[in-house]
């Protein structure tokens, strides 16, 4: 299936409410449309690792009959949606994506699945994660060529919408679990300012996000200020905050492209793609600065040197103190990659390590808040190309360390604690590729505002 962002039509929600309150649809309706296309397609995309198809339909028939009375609980009152497997759900197992997990079912609802059920929405299913959210590649195969990855760890999250198989998900990221996704798999996806949405039990690192992929921009934003509105944020952070519907678009006066040390691997392709769409914005009166014509800009690149290191060591150092006794009791229920991923790195680094990386993470942080008077927002491409093929692991070889795609372009914006938004407005060699949009901390609504100018106004590029 060939991906171009002219003609693809995302399964969006926002639209369907009309007749819903007319009669001429519904959200049980909706949902078995969801369910049909779910069973035609994730026999090969396996974007689901269960199923709640019965407690489903009792949701969306007290959805139907809400909308008929004219009393919706919010605007995805009725939208069915899928939980990333990392988050508890209180119908349905959590199970992590590792053995070590298998059968667990704690019973109790995340904060943002507690709230988007307070919110109305049909809860569905829990999507795939890849182990314990780190590298290890999971059974998800990608919606427009199952050969590709559609990214990690978020894969089934991302997937799921791709396919159409879903308006929306809930996706986290913790490096760029939440925004590959989403590049790869041709869909929106927010990650939001860290803690502006609460992650409830999942406090396991300091730069993990909870976040949302859609087919739209619209659904989207709703679905997080549906969680944060009533869940608020992290303890100690201020919650998402903005308008209940999708904010304006806003036309920036000035943007900086940032290329971080993972430019020199992108594609020549895509790199085509990204600067049409860089020519573009141009065009529509937007000063754009580079590094080689501003000396801020050049020393927020030259403090992104090394974010992949620096973002993986802290996930690392954070990751295995959350599974060091259960790995130790239970070895042969973790896979090599994230054995070497999270423990390895961890004892490698020790305290001191750890502290280094939060020293460079702070560095970096101070550059980039040197941009905020200075330009609206940031742009850079969302991957490093479109979602790469994954033939398996080499017999005899240490695991390839990045099988779900290369997260330099990601570990910034997780890293800065920042807003970020993909935009699916690329396609390559008939695959997904996405721009990126990034603020500054606690600029959601303005910088979800730009993205959606970009979507909206520029052309897509298709190459």
């Amino acid at each position: 299936m060939t991906y171009d962002p002219n003609t693809f039509e995302p399964l969006r929600f926002h639209t369907a409410t009309a007749a819903f309150r007319d009669g001429t649809d519904s959200p049980r309706d909706y949902l078995e449309r969801c369910l049909a296309t779910i069973e035609d397609r994730d026999p090969v995309v396996r974007a689901w690792v269960v199923l709640n198809e019965e407690g489903a339909r009792t949701q969306a028939d007290a959805s139907t009959a809400r909308w008929r009375r004219g009393e919706p609980l919010s605007p995805v009152d009725g939208m069915p949606i899928g939980i990333k497997d990392l988050l508890e759900t209180k119908d349905m197992p959590t199970q992590m994506g590792c053995a070590a997990f298998a059968g667990n079912f704690p019973k109790r609802d995340n904060a943002a699945v507690w709230a988007l059920r307070q919110a109305g929405a049909v809860v569905l299913g829990k999507t795939v994660t890849t182990e314990l959210g780190g590298p290890e590649p999971s059974p998800t195969t990608n919606p427009f060529d199952p050969r590709r990855t559609p990214g990690g760890s978020s894969s089934g999250s991302g997937a799921a919408v791709g396919a159409r198989m879903v308006p929306a998900t809930i996706a986290t990221q913790t490096g760029g679990s939440l925004m590959r996704p989403a590049s790869f798999n041709g869909v929106w996806g927010l990650k939001p300012s860290q803690g502006a949405i609460n992650r409830g039990e999942r406090q396991t690192a300091s730069t993990t996000t909870h976040g949302v992929h859609a087919g739209s921009a619209e659904d989207m934003w709703s679905v997080a200020m549906a969680v944060a509105s009533r869940a608020g944020g992290d303890p100690g952070r201020p919650a998402l905050h903005g308008p209940a519907t999708l904010p304006a678009a806003r036309v920036p006066s000035t943007i900086a492209v940032i290329e971080t040390d993972a430019w020199e691997r992108l594609d020549p392709m895509s790199r085509g793609a990204f600067e049409q769409v860089v020519a573009q914005v141009e065009a529509a009166g937007v000063r754009v600065l580079r590094r080689t014509e501003d000396a801020v800009v050049e020393r927020v690149e030259r403090a992104l040197v090394g974010a992949t290191e620096i973002g993986s060591g802290i996930l690392a150092w954070e990751h295995a103190w959350a599974f060091r006794d259960l790995a130790e009791a239970r070895p042969d229920d973790f896979g090599d990659r994230v054995k070497r991923f999270f423990f390895d790195t961890a004892a490698r680094l020790g305290p001191e390590g750890y502290e280094e990386a939060l020293r460079g993470r702070a560095v970096l942080t101070a550059a980039y808040a040197a941009l905020a008077t200075r330009v609206d927002a940031v742009v850079l491409p969302t991957s490093s190309g479109p979602a790469p093929i994954w033939t398996g692991d080499v017999p005899g070889e240490p695991p390839v360390r990045w099988p779900t795609g290369d997260p330099g372009f990601n570990f910034p914006s997780s890293l800065l604690g920042a807003p970020a938004v993909n935009v699916p407005l690329m396609a390559v060699g008939g695959m997904p590729f996405g721009l990126q949009v990034m603020g500054q901390p606690g600029t959601d609504a303005r910088t979800v505002g730009i993205a959606r100018w970009v979507g909206e106004d520029l052309t897509p590029v298709s190459l």
